[in-house]
């Protein structure tokens, strides 16, 4: 799972509003850790808006933190931690604190970011059974 959500450039083939996302720079670290610099695009009718984020992607400790840079928010940070769960499964844990510059904007969307982004886990989960099919331990 950690290696599904590492791969950010695939999100736009099955992240709902998910139109583009584009990695700027990626920095490889000695210790296994992999810093990217990437902008997503959002969009939802005729809605449209891109965001920069740095990505820490922590394979030793399976953690990926996600801190804003630039965009149409206030403030926006989510981090992803993945425990072992068996031969076949891990425990994901999900984290997401945003907050829209722009009132209207919020007004507009922020009821709707709030639906997706709790579609985002069932869509993470329907990834994972196509790339590694569904397995029991």
């Amino acid at each position: 799972m950690f290696d599904l959500v590492a791969d950010a450039e695939k999100y736009p083939q099955f992240l709902p509003m998910c139109e583009s996302l584009r990695v700027r720079s990626r920095t490889e670290k000695e210790n296994g850790v992999a810093v990217v610099v990437a902008s997503m695009t959002v969009a939802y009718k005729i809605i449209r808006e891109s965001f920069t984020t740095r990505v820490t992607l922590d394979r030793p400790s399976l953690k990926v933190l996600v801190e804003y840079l630039d965009g149409p928010f206030k403030r926006l940070q989510n981090r992803w931690s993945f425990r072992p769960a068996g031969e076949y499964a891990c425990d994901v844990e999900f984290f997401i604190d945003y907050e829209f510059r722009n009132r209207a904007l919020s007004l507009l969307m922020g009821a709707l970011f709030d639906t997706v982004f709790r579609k985002y886990a069932d869509a993470f989960e329907r990834r994972a059974d196509q790339i590694y099919g569904r397995k029991t331990a």
